[in-house]
């Protein structure tokens, strides 16, 4: 490698320290490692700008931006905090009925959201119920996270590794659904099994307690049902435009703009409320991000990571694809899954280009996902929605330590990666 290659692996692996470690926030360690690729010419402008293979992936970031505005409309609405209190009734003021019922709404919300927005609007009505039923919350809060990145694996919309890869690999919202969706379903049952043995220390039930959460009202929790129908709406149209994809032509990254810019335009919502809860730090990661691993494609060092990775197996694609499979859930159990894929997305385009390309090559593509998006189970740093409900645990005097979530959440992720390792097999590879 050059010198200037070297350079860049040095400044990319500081940054990525920093990410890990929290030294420093990671928005900070993200610019400054690209600001730092620039300047050694590493990669230049028109490639950090414009270039789609190695520069900033703009369909992520508008994608994320305008799934982030729908959100902070439908916020607005007192939904999430309806279907809350309609589970805790629902499970009659019953620990574990009420767990399965949250974990599965979790799971479904951040199928069609994203696991971070999810978690962060069922978060603060859990503690509601749970001080209600005289419960510990860290348990379901725990359970919540852990149920936002399985279901958020379902679809490309789900979870920021998903949007990635999808990007990369030029997947479409179907193609999620029809390869990802079926096991994550599987796995959303086992998991719910697992809950109940995982956590049964803390399902003590209050008779008197229950009769109190009897008597919410949730519909009194909707603050505007005119609001809630419109987003709804909109939502649903979304939602269809990106399963018509291959009818349509538009790419998720418009379709989540357009919808965006429709909702505000159609509601009395205005244009500060709509983009208050943008997470705009997150897509400043992101540009980072993408501008430091677009330095390691310019400067040769991915393309050789990739050629040696190919020997390593002497391309046998199902040596490969399991030894991605894992090596991804333990690395994105270290380390922020986003970063991660965003940096073995391109190498793992070259292990498919080297594999023939489409067919049976795209398991590649599965398994980075799958190792991705359930590695992060395995302990509190390993995914976004983790650090985000530890974030929200502390503030509400709750503090969940890393080894109280990590002590649950490596078992929950050497199962369901077990239970891919079939999957993957019998599918793609047999």
């Amino acid at each position: 490698m050059t010198v200037t290659a070297w350079l860049a692996v040095v400044v990319f692996l500081g940054a990525y320290a920093l990410i890990a470690t929290e030294k420093v926030h990671r928005v900070v360690a993200a610019l400054g490692g690209a600001g730092i690729m620039l300047l050694i010419h590493a990669t230049d402008a028109g490639a950090a700008f414009f270039d789609e293979h190695t520069g900033i992936d703009w369909n992520v970031v508008f994608l994320l931006l305008g799934m982030m505005v729908i959100v902070g409309v439908l916020k607005q609405t007192g939904v999430f905090e309806y279907l809350a209190i309609w589970a805790a009734k629902r499970a009659k003021g019953y620990p574990y009925r009420l767990m399965v019922l949250l974990v599965v709404i979790t799971a479904v919300a951040s199928a069609l959201l994203d696991n971070v927005t999810t978690v962060l609007l069922i978060a603060p009505v859990t503690f509601l119920v749970c001080e209600r039923l005289a419960l510990p919350a860290a348990p379901f809060l725990i359970a919540e996270a852990m149920a936002s990145n399985i279901g958020g694996a379902a679809t490309l919309v789900g979870d920021p590794p998903n949007i990635i890869i999808a990007s990369r690999a030029g997947l479409s919202f179907n193609d999620f659904l029809i390869h990802m969706a079926p096991l994550v379903i599987v796995l959303m049952i086992v998991f719910i099994g697992m809950c109940r043995i995982l956590f049964r220390k803390y399902f003590r039930y209050d008779p008197e307690r229950a009769a109190e959460v009897m008597a919410l009202n949730e519909r009194e929790a909707i603050a505007d049902p005119r609001l809630l129908w419109q987003s709804l709406a909109v939502l649903a149209l979304v939602m269809v435009a990106f399963v018509l994809h291959p009818v349509l032509h538009y790419e998720p990254s418009v379709v989540a703009i357009l919808g965006a810019g429709i909702l505000v335009a159609v509601t009395k919502v205005t244009t500060q409320d709509a983009i208050a809860e943008v997470e705009w730090p997150t897509l400043v990661f992101f540009a980072g991000l993408f501008v430091m691993v677009g330095a390691l494609v310019e400067t040769g060092v991915i393309g050789q990571i990739s050629q040696a990775a190919a020997e390593a197996t002497q391309g046998q694609l199902g040596l490969t694809t399991m030894g991605l499979l894992w090596a991804s859930a333990g690395l994105s159990a270290i380390v922020d899954n986003i970063p991660y894929v965003a940096t073995m997305s391109p190498i793992v385009a070259e292990l498919v280009q080297a594999a023939g390309g489409n067919g049976s090559a795209q398991v590649l593509w599965w398994a980075l996902a799958f190792g991705a998006d359930l590695g992060g189970n395995a302990t509190a740093v390993g995914a976004a929605a983790n650090v985000v409900i530890l974030g929200i645990a502390a503030r509400n005097g709750t503090p969940i330590s890393f080894w109280q979530f990590t002590k649950y959440g490596l078992v929950v992720t050497v199962v369901t990666i077990a239970l891919c390792v079939p999957y993957l097999w019998l599918r793609y590879l047999a």
